[in-house]
């Protein structure tokens, strides 16, 4: 059997999280893989096209459900099912209406607080996001990766997809 490169990512991050903890692939809760049709839903919800590398993620696993004492998928991100992207994005379409937060915004990224055409697919429980960009500016890549503080107006590019920036999560040092 080939295995992909999602299934690779996914193999490495329970590898690594079972050398700091023996139960670890348990307690990420990680959901069955999303379906054409769940992934299609997304798509017209938001109204975006999914970037290849998030599809690919969510074919192996929709995500992890939540509750007390889940590990994290990386740093200290759990990834939102379908469902939860769906719930959130629609809560962030309100959210960032304020002026009261500085915008501090990097070239690749178009200059606003929150863009309804990012995906929050994963969140630190605090209220800030990490994003798929699927509308960057001339300078960014569709696909590119970017945390989405609620209270900081902090918005960089933190990696060109979603491989690379679970790959660079997963060589950091705890």
């Amino acid at each position: 059997m080939k295995i992909n490169q999602a299934e690779l990512l996914w193999q490495r991050i329970i590898e690594k999280g079972t050398n700091l903890e023996v139960n670890f692939e348990e307690t990420l809760n990680l959901q069955s893989g999303a379906t054409d049709e769940e992934l299609q839903l997304i798509e017209n919800t938001l109204n975006v096209t999914l970037p290849v590398e998030m599809k690919k993620i969510y074919t192996v696993h929709n995500g992890q459900n939540w509750n007390v004492g889940v590990n994290s998928f990386v740093r200290n991100l759990t990834l939102s099912p379908i469902s939860l992207i769906i719930d959130n994005w629609n809560f962030l379409q309100e959210e960032f209406e304020s002026d009261d937060i500085e915008p501090d915004i990097e070239g690749e990224i178009k200059p606003v607080l929150w863009n309804s055409k990012w995906i929050p697919i994963a969140e630190n429980g605090g209220g800030d996001y990490l994003c798929l960009d699927t509308d960057p500016s001339e300078a960014g890549s569709v696909g590119q990766v970017l945390y989405c503080w609620h209270d900081w107006g902090k918005r960089s590019v933190e990696a060109e997809n979603l491989f690379e920036f679970i790959k660079i999560c997963i060589d950091e040092v705890d």
